[in-house]
């Protein structure tokens, strides 16, 4: 049975963001529509206990933003926002358990062509804690370009044969380039290009640093593992800079290098309100490496990666800039881009290629 937004005396906007929140707990999809009518910037103007209904219901609620969740009877929040992709892309929201396992499906749905996530409250108390959050990406979700994502047979192809390779990993010499890329919203989804799209003969190490929090890089990483020539993984406190190599850095913590050139990571305050985050590490290997340093700046919201790259840009180092047309949200990149600190502004597809070519100018310098 539809539920119909409850009536509320705060004034709407003369046009709020249309929201359908999709769930099969009678309490969420109650707490979730009482919440977010309290903004009057937002509309809750349907929900649905199951995707089936969904699928049915999009047509006539007409929202700019779903909400997903990932658990659900009859119709899997994935099997749905499949749908949703397929018969009228719109921006999604995931929300998903802790689990390892909803972890997993939470990095799914983001490579499926969802705009972001939150993470389920474990009661009903911390749902209202949550709310602030879940109302800014709701916001910003409807802003966001949605992106039909690479074919699941590509993927699938590109995942098996990665598996099958040796992934082999050396020392890594300090006259090559070290690689850093930076993303936020939308990130998994470009990542998921990118890095299966790096040759396994690639001569530089690589870090990434992707808004996440806690306990989803790890399924992250896996999936990038899975489907890259190169071995991806979690960072973790002693790691090496190896050539073959891809370290992703873990949700809640900054990470940087030491003395030793191995991986550090810390839990110090929030920079641009996110922690890991991207200036911190691309401070960090500027420190370490000078010029050169290869940043690539990726989807995602605010400015994150701008005062790491301007810094960069003016040691000599290499500035990629993902351009708009293939970004989720042109946040970051077009922050470094107007802060004149982009060597080159490409679309995702390009990105790959210009890795390898900025490293092979590097090397002749």
């Amino acid at each position: 049975m539809t539920e119909k937004p409850q009536h509320q005396a705060t004034v709407k906007s003369l046009n709020p963001v249309r929201v359908m929140v999709v769930d099969d707990s009678a309490f969420m999809r109650f707490a979730i529509t009482q919440h977010l009518n309290e903004d009057p910037d937002l509309l809750v103007v349907g929900s649905a206990s199951n995707g089936n209904e969904a699928l049915k219901l999009i047509p006539q609620y007409l929202p700019d933003v779903i909400t997903l969740d990932v658990e659900m009877p009859h119709l899997d929040g994935l099997s749905t926002l499949r749908e949703i992709m397929r018969k009228f892309p719109l921006p999604v929201i995931m929300f998903s358990s802790l689990t390892k396992e909803g972890a997993s499906e939470t990095i799914q749905a983001l490579i499926l062509g969802a705009v972001d996530f939150i993470a389920k409250p474990d009661n009903r108390l911390d749902i209202r804690i949550e709310m602030g959050e879940i109302v800014a990406k709701i916001k910003l979700a409807a802003k966001a370009k949605v992106k039909l994502t690479v074919s699941h047979r590509r993927l699938s192809i590109a995942s098996q044969a990665a598996g099958s390779l040796q992934k082999k990993v050396r020392p890594y010499q300090k006259t090559t380039p070290v690689i850093l890329i930076g993303s936020s919203t939308g990130g998994p989804g470009a990542l998921n290009e990118i890095i299966p799209a790096l040759p396994a003969s690639l001569i530089s190490p690589v870090l990434i640093v992707q808004h996440m929090p806690s306990g989803f890089t790890r399924s992250l990483a896996e999936r990038l593992n899975n489907i890259s020539p190169l071995k991806v993984k979690e960072a973790e406190p002693g790691d090496e800079l190896l050539v073959g190599q891809i370290l992703l850095a873990p949700g809640g913590f900054h990470m940087i290098l030491d003395e030793n050139d191995r991986i550090a990571l810390n839990q110090k305050p929030t920079v641009h309100g996110v922690r890991p985050s991207v200036d911190v590490t691309l401070n960090s290997l500027t420190q370490r490496f000078g010029k050169n340093v290869i940043a690539v700046i990726l989807t995602g919201m605010g400015s994150d990666g701008t005062l790491g790259s301007s810094i960069l840009h003016g040691a000599g180092g290499h500035v990629i800039a993902e351009h708009e047309k293939t970004c989720v949200v042109w946040g970051m990149p077009r922050s470094v881009v107007e802060a004149g600190a982009a060597t080159e502004v490409l679309p995702r597809h390009q990105i790959a290629a210009a890795i390898q070519s900025a490293i092979q100018s590097k090397m002749k310098n």
